[in-house]
């Protein structure tokens, strides 16, 4: 699983346990549907920080807690260097 597999997959998670669609995410998080919906569109291109930072916010978690789940353990390494710091940070 590539980490930007992994960022889908939580989203869909926290998303299926607050009982909430994609499209009230957005709202929540302050950003528009089509750039919440571009992170699951676009399979070759892994959302920002800024932009994962936004959603944390709007679901009212921390980076820690969002990166903390399991299913980023075992996300591939095929991102960026400054990804892999900032998911390494979380995980320890």
């Amino acid at each position: 699983m590539t980490l930007t597999e992994a960022i889908q997959q939580r989203i869909r998670e926290l998303c299926r346990e607050r009982n909430i669609t994609l499209n009230h995410l957005s709202m929540l998080c302050g950003m528009t549907q089509s750039t919440v919906h571009n992170i699951f569109a676009r399979p070759n291109n892994s959302p920002t920080i800024s932009t994962i930072k936004k959603i944390c916010d709007g679901l009212d978690i921390t980076l820690g807690e969002f990166f903390s789940d399991r299913v980023f353990r075992h996300a591939g390494t095929g991102i960026a260097v400054e990804q892999q710091e900032c998911c390494s940070f979380f995980l320890q």
